[in-house]
């Protein structure tokens, strides 16, 4: 049974602020965590979030303002002192030693002592097993963290973090990476943890998981405190209006698009142990979505797609003629372009300007006497940064100072700069806030109304439903369903994702 919080919030924000330089990143933040309680903490990109969990974590400190820990004034200074405090931080990715065991990662610069000094690793290990009996794990302690998920190794964290005796613990965009199984067995965890009587800060975009394990809201815009309420007081229209200080009454607008003749053509493709059989068609005006759990071969189908990665047979096509495989200049040649899954590894150079980024993919095109200037770089890149509305000081900022949707708009930008005649995105809104949700949902509707064939990879079920005109559904490497949008449901989609193929399989379809 849940505990009754108790009067001295666990940890509170009062009035504080931070600047960079003439920048203020908050301004008067406001916070107040209780024990027994799990509290959710929302807003666009840029409205602050990060700033106030580096701040309680002691990574920054704070220019004015007080923070109370169980009523008691504190500064941290730094991590370690925040973390001696019982503050514990669990990011979307954690960073685990990967050539140590679980139990040594768990340790890690705190090992028992036995005899004579030396450590004791039966207690370790006994230590361990303990903690994930307590929080319901099935974990070997003694393997490496290498290769393990990353749901896995944020349950290390948690269990490194119960192990210190956090009794705050913050969950920054924990879900982000995860499948809708691993999703709920951290729910089960973080609820057992709100039982025990710890404090909780949960930080996503993700409304649906806000509104089933939060009991409390605060909503933050433009680095300020906008309002604290109770999850059951509220909705998520109202939340998204305080979070962007305007009505969105369209998270996917779905434009009128006129379906014409066949764009992509997939047929065959096979690659042994990843995916088998794999065929599909996008048409000119149609968004496809690809759908499934994750690992079910999705985002390797588009690599293969666009050469990144190879294939064993089968055959891609766009507009009749044959992509060679292997090959994404190739592919680029063919009109086909890659937003990949992650953009900060994958999509972009964060050491380099929006400029040279945005402008990246069509260097041969913009070249005068094989050199690029950095005035061509901007002058290439200006029109797309204007038209998906890049928020950046200037075109030489580095895209690694951008928030995760400004990002996102400039990896869309530097493809769409090589006038693709298809483009696959892969999760395109994942870590992004709810205002450029809308904003690149309209894009991609925008490009299939104008004559593009859009191939959306996306494990966000309300995505695929809300903007895909037909969705082919992906288990274990082979396509189980693709089902027409008028006949598209949560339960037929995950029943295909699920269990195999459903009864509004188009096995013409598949066959194409």
């Amino acid at each position: 049974m849940k505990r009754s919080p108790v009067d001295a919030p666990a940890l509170e924000l009062r009035g504080v602020t931070k600047a960079f330089g003439q920048v203020v990143a908050l301004r008067d933040g406001e916070l107040a965590l209780r024990s027994g309680s799990i509290h959710a903490l929302v807003g666009e990109n840029g409205a602050g979030k990060s700033t106030v969990v580096k701040i309680i974590a002691g990574l920054y400190r704070r220019d004015a303002g007080e923070i109370r820990l169980a009523g008691e004034p504190v500064d941290f200074t730094s991590t370690a002192e925040a973390k001696s405090a019982g503050i514990a931080v669990i990011y979307q990715e954690p960073t685990l030693f990967p050539d140590l065991s679980v139990t040594e990662n768990i340790f890690m610069g705190r090992q028992p002592r036995g005899r004579f000094g030396r450590i004791d690793r039966a207690a370790m290990r006994a230590e361990v097993e303990s903690l994930f009996a307590q929080l319901g794990v099935t974990m070997d302690p003694d393997r490496t963290a290498d290769g393990l998920s990353i749901a896995d190794q944020q349950m290390i964290e948690i269990a490194k973090a119960v192990s210190l005796e956090a009794q705050v613990l913050i969950m920054d965009e924990p879900t982000a990476a995860l499948s809708g199984v691993e999703v709920q067995r951290l729910f089960q965890v973080a609820r057992s943890l709100r039982d025990e009587g710890r404090a909780l800060l949960f930080i996503s975009h993700r409304f649906d998981e806000v509104f089933d394990l939060c009991d409390t809201i605060t909503v933050m815009r433009d680095g300020s405190y906008v309002s604290t309420t109770a999850t059951a007081d509220t909705d998520p229209d109202r939340v998204v209006a305080e979070m962007v200080g305007r009505e969105i009454t369209e998270l996917f607008p779905k434009l009128d698009a006129e379906i014409g003749e066949p764009l992509l053509e997939v047929a065959g493709l096979t690659s042994p142990g990843v995916f088998s059989d794999i065929g599909f068609t996008v048409r000119a005006g149609e968004i496809v979505g690809l759908a499934g759990l994750v690992g079910a071969g999705r985002s390797e189908v588009a690599r293969a797609i666009f050469g990144v990665d190879g294939y064993r047979s089968g055959s891609v096509r766009v507009a009749g003629k044959a992509v060679p495989k292997g090959r994404p200049t190739a592919a680029m040649r063919a009109g086909i372009a890659l937003v990949p899954e992650d953009r900060r590894k994958q999509g972009l150079v964060l050491e380099e300007s929006v400029a040279r980024n945005t402008a990246s993919a069509i260097l041969g095109a913009i070249a005068k006497l094989g050199l690029v200037t950095t005035r061509t770089e901007q002058q290439a890149a200006r029109p797309w940064s204007e038209q998906l509305e890049v928020k950046a000081n200037a075109m030489s900022t580095l895209a690694g100072t951008l928030s995760g949707g400004n990002q996102q708009k400039v990896v869309l930008g530097k493809w769409l700069a090589t006038n693709p005649r298809v483009l696959i995105i892969d999760e395109p809104t994942r870590g992004i806030d709810v205002g450029t949700k809308s904003e690149v949902h309209r894009l991609l509707s925008r490009l299939a109304q104008q004559g593009m064939a859009v191939l959306m990879i996306s494990s966000e079920l309300p995505e695929v439903l809300g903007m895909a005109d037909r969705v082919v559904v992906m288990r274990e490497g082979r396509i189980t369903a693709s089902i027409d949008r008028a006949d598209a449901t949560q339960e037929n989609v995950m029943r295909a994702a699920t269990q195999g193929a459903a009864d509004e399989t188009d096995e013409t379809e598949q066959a194409a």
